[in-house]
């Protein structure tokens, strides 16, 4: 079967001569980093050429390809990493419309399923909103690309992602009432490894409420998580607000929180256990299972070619046992808080096509009571975009 994606690539280029005009651009990111605790630092880097092409075929068809050659440093030691990225072959027909190869799909918070996946997805734009049906399959995708780790020895494979299935019905309508902006989905996610037996069901929802320079979200899931037979019942949410600041230029002041179930000692409820991994922090990079975030952050665009972000997140543990030990040198505390992250990103963009991000921050395990004598986490990193269309 991992002999199917690059003929599936080959299809979409031969597909080529029949289309119309052609696009085809470059992409060229570049980011580097160091991150310490105590007396220790590590040094990463990451470098990914992407080209890609777009065409139109017929009146109703668009094909996308692109792929991508990455060089990265990590854990003093070098990797590269070739693979096929985004590439579809999508058609419509008024108010329908269907897409197959490799696309990225997100169930509506993001907490389940987001990112890169194999398979073709069944759209109708209808008057009660647009209805989506779509089946993938994650195990021709590089484990990193789209991180899926749900029985902790999933990330043991050289290059391949764990073998699952995902399938979604989804639900959308941009203003319900002319006013809210609602999606809903169901999804399932079955396990084709030889090695677990591990099944999901998710209902996911979201609803966006604007009121003037006001924004409003409210979303959750629910899921069933079956274990080698045995099954458990588990949930996350997220609420927020945003504030578009009346100041000379574009500023936005947010203010959420996400919460995720931990383990319960009656066994009755499980920590939240999605598909893809769901990092929270800059720099804690935290599982979203057993752990609720508050964050406020602030974004200004002081310049057309400046822009800056300052964010504060608190990280709380739901129960004893998701993240005993972490972050380094927890020792046995049996606090619930494990710190404050506090993060800023300076983004300068002189052209269309060029960036420069530049991030710094720390994590203070001392603002928590956790592991309060743990060292500060810190990373700083810079990273660089050119893209050429």
């Amino acid at each position: 079967m991992k002999k199917f994606l690059p003929l599936l690539f080959c299809f979409f280029l031969a597909l080529c001569p029949l289309a119309g005009a052609l696009d085809f651009g470059v992409l060229l990111e570049e980011s580097g980093g160091i991150t310490g605790q105590g007396s220790g630092t590590d040094l990463d880097y990451s470098g990914s050429l992407i080209p890609r092409l777009e065409a139109f075929i017929g009146g109703n068809g668009r094909l996308y390809a692109s792929a991508g050659l990455k060089l990265e440093y990590q854990d003093e030691s070098f990797s590269f990493v070739p693979e096929i990225l985004r590439t579809e072959l999508s058609f419509g027909f008024g108010s329908m419309g269907f897409r197959l190869g490799r696309m990225h799909y997100s169930d509506p918070l993001g907490f389940v399923a987001n990112g890169l996946f194999d398979g073709a997805q069944i759209y109708f734009d209808t008057a009660a909103g647009i209805v989506s049906y779509g089946v993938w399959y994650t195990g021709l995708l590089h484990k990193n690309r789209t991180p899926i780790n749900m029985t902790g020895l999933e990330q043991d494979s050289d290059y391949f992602a764990s073998r699952r299935v995902l399938a979604a019905l989804d639900w959308e309508h941009p203003a319900l009432g002319e006013f809210v902006s609602a999606s809903v989905s169901l999804l399932g996610q079955f396990d084709q490894n030889s090695s677990s037996d591990l099944h999901s069901q998710y209902l996911a929802a979201k609803l966006t409420v604007p009121a003037g320079n006001f924004v409003f979200d409210l979303g959750g899931v629910f899921s069933f998580v079956q274990d080698d037979g045995e099954t458990s019942v588990s949930a996350a949410g997220e609420i927020g607000a945003a504030w578009m600041l009346p100041t000379p230029f574009l500023s936005r002041l947010s203010l959420w929180g996400r919460f995720s179930s931990g383990y319960y000692d009656d066994g009755s409820v499980s920590a939240f256990l999605p598909l893809t991994t769901n990092s929270q922090g800059d720099i804690l990079k935290a599982k979203l299972s057993g752990l609720s975030v508050i964050s406020l952050d602030y974004l200004a665009r002081l310049h057309r070619l400046f822009s800056l972000g300052l964010s504060a997140s608190c990280f709380i543990r739901n129960d004893l046992g998701t993240y005993a030990g972490y972050p380094v040198n927890a020792g046995g505390d049996d606090g619930y808080v494990l710190g404050t992250e506090f993060y800023t990103r300076l983004f300068w963009s002189p052209l269309s096509d060029i960036s420069l991000n530049l991030g710094a921050g720390a994590f203070l395990p001392a603002l928590g009571n956790t592991a309060s004598g743990a060292d500060p986490l810190w990373r700083g990193e810079l990273n660089f975009i050119f893209s050429v269309y």
